[in-house]
């Protein structure tokens, strides 16, 4: 298992949302901004269609919310994340939001970039710096993300994805939109494939806000999810064939509401 613990927390703050509503979300990232005149940029890499209609509606959502520096931060197949302009932009950012659809797209451009060095950086190291993202944006900002599996065939055998995200949350697997898509069977199967990652799983309008030296808190109106098999008693997972039925026992689960906490490294909840 990868010790999280030796690494210094990150002196940012960080916010995840499973999709769906994101007007809570907004209205929270706007009331964490030490001053709301501080430059927001939206990141729509992971929005195939529609890129600018999106960053739009987010730039008008929060001018309501009193934060008038808001804009589209491109990267994408005419767009290279290591453009200088971009990381100059990147750079000055007090916010970085990250919209929803492909999460694979965000990997597919910002993996073993300089941007994402600087990204990385900003999080770990400014305090003061946010770094938000609701359904694949949220997702991919895992050490490791679910890209496929569906319904109860996602318990058996091969019948899963997981690819590496982007890392900010190290230890941790993430899947959104969780109890509305029936995802339960394809994060029990990927934990238990990997039990050294920490399966969370956030509902549509629910989400996590961890911030500096302080345990994961839940937000929202649904819940969030938490599956470890780090100390399960029974795996058959190493050698079955695709196909075949998994098997696992001893698994904690956990599931969490609107003010409760996870403290990541050590995988304990309290209410």
């Amino acid at each position: 298992m990868p010790d999280v613990s030796s690494v210094a927390a990150p002196r940012g703050t960080l916010a995840v949302l499973g999709g769906g509503d994101d007007d809570p979300l907004l209205g929270l990232l706007a009331s964490l901004l030490p001053d709301r005149n501080l430059p927001i940029e939206v990141l729509t890499t992971a929005t195939r269609r529609q890129p600018a209609r999106t960053a739009a509606a987010y730039a008008h959502a929060w001018h309501q919310l009193g934060c008038p520096h808001v804009r589209h931060l491109q990267v994408n197949e005419e767009h290279p994340a290591d453009d200088p302009a971009t990381l100059t932009r990147l750079r000055r950012a007090a916010l970085v939001f990250m919209s929803g659809g492909d999460q694979e797209r965000l990997t597919d451009f910002l993996l073993n970039t300089e941007f994402l060095s600087v990204l990385k950086h900003k999080y770990q190291h400014e305090a003061g710096f946010i770094v938000a993202g609701t359904s694949a944006g949220a997702s991919a900002m895992a050490e490791f993300m679910l890209v496929d599996g569906h319904g109860w065939r996602s318990l058996l055998g091969g019948r899963i994805e997981v690819q590496p995200g982007l890392g900010l949350l190290p230890g941790v697997l993430l899947d959104q939109h969780f109890a509305e898509r029936g995802r339960y069977p394809r994060l029990m199967h990927a934990v238990l494939a990997q039990p050294e990652l920490l399966g969370v799983g956030l509902s549509e309008e629910t989400g996590l806000l961890i911030r500096p030296d302080q345990p994961a808190v839940v937000f929202g109106d649904e819940a969030v999810v938490i599956i470890d098999a780090a100390h399960a008693t029974h795996n058959n997972l190493p050698g079955l064939p695709d196909g075949q039925v998994i098997s696992g026992h001893g698994l904690n689960l956990h599931v969490l509401v609107a003010g409760q906490q996870l403290n990541i490294v050590a995988r304990a909840v309290r209410p």
